[in-house]
């Protein structure tokens, strides 16, 4: 019998070694699994490369991950936002490495990743800074950047229902860069609002088949990353 379940967050990612690079699903808050996050900053490995869309928010989840001193390089779109304070103050000291990549070119170097593409090219950056030292190639007489795949030794996962096997369910727009990751991973750990029975998913509503899936852990109660902000939180 096939059963991801694992009993908890900590055991989720009980295997999770320093010097790792881990893909972490959300949009800021949305699809954020800030439970798994916690847990693998209790867990104290460091020297990860951490690839998201953003450089987190307050001082929970993956900012207090970066905080923590656990994180050496960030591969994201957007390293500063309205509520980011703890990458920007380590960057600016030189503490952490940071590798911008436009969202819709890290999606699709993450998609890349995942279907076993090496590389692509894209006119996104051509001209800017972000092209510099890059291969450019003309294509019908436009430039063209090459742009790699990439893979991640692990991805922390946020969705809204998975049953044992790992087929997985997302809340809206919380999918975001979550089934991407799903497939460009070596290892993916997925946090789940609910844990349902076989067959009580609608098959034609599944996004991300278990095939993808390697462990689950059920967090019935996630936390919402904006009120603790609100509250002035940090993790631990």
């Amino acid at each position: 019998m096939i059963d991801k379940r694992v009993k908890s967050v900590a055991d989720a990612v009980a295997d999770i070694k320093g010097g790792a690079t881990i893909m972490i699903g959300g949009f800021g808050e949305a699809g954020s699994p800030t439970e798994l996050i916690h847990a693998l900053i209790d867990t104290g490995v460091k020297d990860l490369t951490v690839i998201n869309n953003n450089t987190g928010n307050g001082e929970v989840g993956l900012a207090a991950l970066i905080g923590a001193g656990q994180v050496k390089k960030m591969i994201c779109s957007y390293p500063r936002s309205s509520h980011s304070k703890v990458f920007p103050e380590l960057y600016l000291k030189g503490e952490i490495e940071l590798e911008i990549v436009p969202q819709g070119t890290l999606a699709e170097r993450i998609r890349a990743g995942g279907t076993g593409i090496p590389a692509f090219y894209t006119a996104t950056t051509v001209g800017t800074p972000l092209a510099e030292g890059k291969e450019i190639r003309s294509f019908d007489g436009q430039e063209f950047v090459l742009e790699y795949g990439l893979k991640a030794d692990f991805a922390l996962i946020k969705c809204e229902s998975s049953d044992r096997l790992g087929n997985l369910i997302y809340n809206k727009t919380a999918r975001n860069f979550n089934p991407v990751m799903c497939t460009a991973a070596d290892v993916t750990i997925v946090q789940t609002h609910k844990l349902v029975e076989l067959g009580s998913l609608d098959s034609e509503a599944i996004v991300t088949p278990n095939i993808f899936v390697d462990r689950i852990v059920e967090v019935s109660d996630p936390v919402i990353e904006s009120h603790l902000i609100a509250a002035g939180e940090c993790y631990p």
